[in-house]
């Protein structure tokens, strides 16, 4: 969903994107996107703040960039420099520029999310980008940005017993706390520090927080979501 809640952007294993127009009442298609060599896993809208932009990540490698210019979202930029599928993709509100962290998760890396607009360094007034990922290792990881170099923040956060599926980082509107939440192919949903929040005893596809950072939705196998 965009910011304002009015465009549903979907990803399809039909190698496209489809755009919906929601209100109150109805939904309307309005747009299908083309330009992926392969599924598309992942879609997600910018902040409004940098135009209106949109971007999609596929099996094919590839990240697209797309822009709307006259009503129309068109391919604004193409990111190829993957080797393998590009599962997850979020954005960063604070920069435009791209850097690589090799073998984040050796075997795969299945999610990411960045931290909420930047965290204030213990001490000190400065911001401090970090991102967190979830991984085919069945890892959770938090790097960070220093001297232009990515690098792991701590140790990795490892009560998983199975794959990660998502992750998510939760807005903190300004306050002093960071929470971290995954979803796992053995059933669970877990918020770090180390507490499960529930066993659903089926795989956790999806972890998404509210824009105040105190509910958090799940998604599970078996057609639920739960808040």
């Amino acid at each position: 969903m965009d910011y304002y809640g009015k465009r549903l952007s979907t990803a399809s294993s039909e190698n496209t994107i489809k755009i919906t127009g929601m209100n109150e009442a109805t939904s309307e298609s309005l747009a299908m996107l083309s330009g992926h060599r392969g599924r598309v896993w992942q879609v997600a809208w910018a902040h409004p703040k940098f135009a209106s932009l949109l971007a999609s990540c596929s099996y094919d490698g590839r990240v697209i960039i797309w822009r709307e210019d006259n009503n129309q979202l068109k391919q604004a930029r193409v990111f190829d420099d993957h080797k393998s599928s590009v599962n997850s993709i979020a954005w960063d509100h604070m920069v435009w520029e791209t850097s690589k962290i090799d073998q984040a998760h050796p075997v795969g890396v299945t999610s990411v999310s960045w931290a909420p607009g930047g965290l204030v360094a213990s001490g000190l007034l400065d911001l401090v980008q970090k991102i967190c990922s979830g991984g085919f290792d069945n890892n959770v990881k938090v790097w960070k940005l220093n001297n232009g170099v990515w690098e792991m923040d701590s140790h990795a956060l490892q009560m998983h017993t199975d794959w990660v599926r998502d992750v998510a980082w939760a807005p903190n509107l300004g306050l002093p706390k960071s929470t971290i939440a995954s979803a796992l192919q053995d059933g669970r949903a877990i918020i770090w520090e180390g507490k499960v929040l529930c066993d659903f005893k089926m795989l956790v596809w999806k972890v998404s927080w509210s824009l105040t950072g105190n509910i958090l939705a799940v998604a599970d196998g078996n057609n639920n979501v739960t808040l």
